[in-house]
């Protein structure tokens, strides 16, 4: 992975947040995209930098007893996007402690619930941030793509080949699917390829 080669290309996202910290009391920044495109390496590349608080979207996957055939067939239908807006997106809005409960997938429960305070700058990372029910929320929103052949070359290195095809077969479609049908990327202030950045 050549973390330099990316590192400079991302700088130009954390110049942009640090001229909008400059000018504002409270950043919220949006990272979406494909999976496997460098988003949660972004975000950790930015905490680092930056003073931040960071949440992830795949954190709220939506329980089980949620799952009706009617929601799951929204464009991200299956992220419980209502209850991150509110818990999350809500409280940083007015400046209250983030009560943080993970949606442990697999476990189908939630997780040990985690307080984060207030901080000027948050970064909302991963596939369904722009969801409409979140999009007003941010003052930057960064979409990251990357060619497909590469994209599974990346999720077969970090999940493992006997994981690839779960990927193929469900995550993949159910992304593009929300890409497509809400023109995520077009909404998106920054876009950029990482093909060839790891």
């Amino acid at each position: 992975m050549d973390n330099g080669m990316a590192n400079l290309c991302f700088d130009m996202v954390i110049s942009r947040i640090e001229d909008l910290l400059s000018k504002n009391t409270r950043v919220t920044v949006a990272i979406d995209g494909m999976c496997g495109s460098g988003k949660s390496y972004l975000a950790g590349l930015i905490a680092k930098t930056l003073d931040c608080n960071v949440f992830h979207i795949d954190d709220y996957y939506l329980p089980v007893e949620m799952r009706t055939t009617e929601r799951l067939a929204q464009p991200g239908g299956h992220i419980y996007y209502e209850r991150f807006k509110e818990e999350v997106l809500d409280s940083i809005r007015n400046n209250r402690p983030v009560l943080y409960r993970p949606y442990l997938c697999g476990v189908w429960e939630y997780g040990e619930p985690k307080t984060y305070e207030p901080k000027k700058l948050n970064i909302i990372e991963g596939s369904y941030s722009m969801h409409p029910c979140l999009r007003d929320a941010y003052s930057l929103t960064v979409f990251l793509e990357a060619d497909p052949e590469e994209q599974l070359r990346r999720i077969a290195k970090r999940s493992g080949e006997e994981n690839l095809a779960h990927f193929i077969n469900r995550w993949i479609p159910l992304e593009n699917k929300y890409f497509s049908e809400l023109g995520i990327k077009g909404l998106c202030d920054i876009v950029l390829d990482t093909t060839n950045l790891f």
